[in-house]
C-alpha cells in the first residue's frame, strides 16, 4: 500500500499538465514530462522545496489554502479537488481522526430511494454502496444481471464479483477498464484506512493476488460516471449499454442506470424482461 499517495498524487497531476495548458512556454530542450517542479511552486505562489517536500511525503500537513492554491495551478476538475482534499486528510495529522469517524457501508434503502428504482423499470438499474454491495436493484436489473452470476454473492458485491468470478472476464470484454473504474470507486469514496475496505483488501488480494493489488496501490484516480460497457451475455447475446452514475453522498451510494445504445440491445432487453419489443428505446441510432 502506498504510504505517500498525496505526493504521488500531486506528482502524477503535475506530469500530465503541459506548460500550454497553464499558459508557459514550451522550451525546445525540456526533459521533465509536463511542469516541472518549479512552474508548479511559482504558479501556486509556494515555494519548490515546499513542493518537493509534499511529493516526497517529507511534509503531509499542507493547508487547504495551498491545496487551493495547486489545485488552480493544475486546473484540476472538481472532482481531482476533492480528491486531493481527501488525501491530505487522510494522510495527514488526523489520520486516525479520519480511521475512527468512517461509517461503516449503508446496506439498507430508503423508501424514496425504492420508489425511484420502481418508476426506473423496466431499465436495468443497481444501487451500489460506497464498497461495491448491491443494495437494491429493478427487476430489469435483476434479470439481466442473475445469468452473469453477479447477484450470486452474500451480499453481491461488483468489485468481488468482477476480481474472483471466473465469468466476469468471460461476460465484459472490457474488463480491464471496468476493474480500474471498480477500484477507482473504491479508492475514490473511501480511506484505504477504513476497516472495511482493508478486510476487502486483504481478501481479494490474497484470492486473485496482483490483478487487484496493483490497481489498489496505484495513483487514485476519479472514477468515470458515465460512458458505455459492451456486455457478452450468455442469454442475451452481444449488448452495448450506456450508463449514468447519480452519487448519493448522505448514503454513501451511488445509483447506476444502463440504458441500450441500439436498437438490437433495447430489443434483447426486452426479451429478458419478457415485454414486447418497443418498452425500451435505444439512446442513440
Amino acid at each position: 500500500m502506498n504510504d505517500n499517495e498525496l505526493g504521488t498524487f500531486l506528482r502524477t497531476r503535475r506530469e500530465a499538465v503541459t506548460p500550454a495548458e497553464v499558459g508557459l512556454p514550451t522550451g525546445p530542450r525540456r526533459r521533465t514530462p509536463g511542469l516541472r517542479r518549479a512552474e508548479l511552486a511559482t504558479l501556486a505562489g509556494i515555494s519548490v522545496e515546499y513542493l518537493t517536500r509534499l511529493e516526497q511525503g517529507r511534509d503531509r500537513n499542507p493547508s487547504p489554502k495551498v491545496l487551493a492554491a495547486i489545485g488552480d495551478a493544475l486546473h484540476l476538475p472538481t472532482a481531482d479537488r476533492l480528491l486531493l482534499h481527501r488525501l491530505a486528510k487522510e494522510h495527514g495529522a488526523d489520520k486516525e481522526l479520519c480511521q475512527s469517524v468512517s461509517a461503516p457501508p449503508v446496506r439498507t434503502v430508503r423508501p424514496t430511494l425504492r420508489a425511484l428504482l420502481d418508476r426506473l423499470e423496466p431499465s436495468p438499474a443497481v444501487l451500489l454502496n460506497w464498497i461495491g454491495d448491491i443494495v437494491a436493484c429493478t427487476q430489469g436489473y435483476e434479470r439481466y444481471a442473475r445469468p452473469l452470476g453477479l447477484l450470486d454473492g452474500d451480499p453481491p458485491n461488483m468489485v468481488r464479483y468482477l476480481f474472483t468470478d471466473a465469468r466476469a472476464r468471460a461476460v465484459y470484454p472490457g474488463w480491464d477498464r471496468l476493474a480500474d473504474e471498480q477500484v477507482a470507486h473504491l479508492r475514490h469514496e473511501s480511506s484505504l484506512h477504513e476497516p472495511h475496505v482493508t478486510a476487502l483488501a486483504e481478501e481479494l488480494t490474497a484470492a486473485v493476488g496482483t490483478p487487484f493489488s496493483d490497481r489498489l496501490a496505484a495513483v487514485p484516480v476519479t472514477p468515470a460516471r458515465f460512458g458505455t460497457e459492451l456486455v457478452d451475455h450468455p442469454q442475451a447475446g452481444r449488448l452495448r449499454l450506456s450508463y449514468e452514475t447519480l452519487a448519493l453522498p448522505d448514503e454513501g451510494q451511488r445509483l447506476v442506470v444502463h440504458l441500450p445504445v441500439d436498437e438490437a440491445t433495447a430489443t434483447a432487453l426486452d426479451r429478458l424482461n419478457g415485454r414486447r419489443p418497443g418498452a425500451l428505446r435505444a439512446v442513440s441510432g
